[in-house]
């Protein structure tokens, strides 16, 4: 019997986007286990807590029985080794995505030469969707219902007093 091929996903997900879920749902189908791996990030200012991240993953994610869903601190490259993972997944909406991220595959490559960094670009109907944005047009009372899932737009109103 072969090893199950186990993928990680990391990000902070703050919020857990469209985007996010296209490719955790493609990936799905790819591997046997993928780990979304929600970043504590220190290193950032986020507007949804720990907690609070990984609920919202978890409510999305549920439909896919070979989705788990963890957090971790300090390098990716560690939780991935330490979780036996093969691969690191990683989303591409465009060539400046592509860039950073070669480079982020490159370093991960040289301190984790078993674990192998695989892209995948979201649907067509994604590739301009960030978190970032998402929190942007939020906090300045846009409409962002098309970009999250419906249970995320609603924490997103909620934390942001919008509801």
């Amino acid at each position: 019997m072969q090893n199950p091929v186990i993928a990680v996903y990391p990000g902070t997900f703050d919020p857990i986007t469209l985007g996010h879920q296209d490719l955790i749902r493609r990936a799905a189908n790819l591997f046997d286990t993928v780990i979304v791996a929600v970043a504590a990030a220190h290193h950032k200012k986020t507007l949804f807590s720990l907690e609070e991240r990984l609920d919202t993953v978890r409510e999305v994610v549920q439909a896919y029985p070979n989705v788990q869903v963890e957090s971790f601190t300090g390098l990716v490259r560690d939780f991935a080794v330490d979780h036996g993972a093969k691969a690191m997944l990683r989303g591409v909406r465009s060539v400046t995505d592509f860039d950073f991220e070669n480079q982020l595959a490159g370093m991960n490559r040289a301190l984790a030469p078993d674990v192998e960094t695989v892209f995948l670009t979201p649907d067509a109907r994604y590739q301009y969707i960030s978190s970032t944005l998402v929190r942007e047009i939020a906090a300045l009372k846009g409409d962002v219902a098309q970009f999250v899932a419906p249970t995320v737009f609603a924490r997103l109103m909620q934390k942001l007093k919008h509801a």
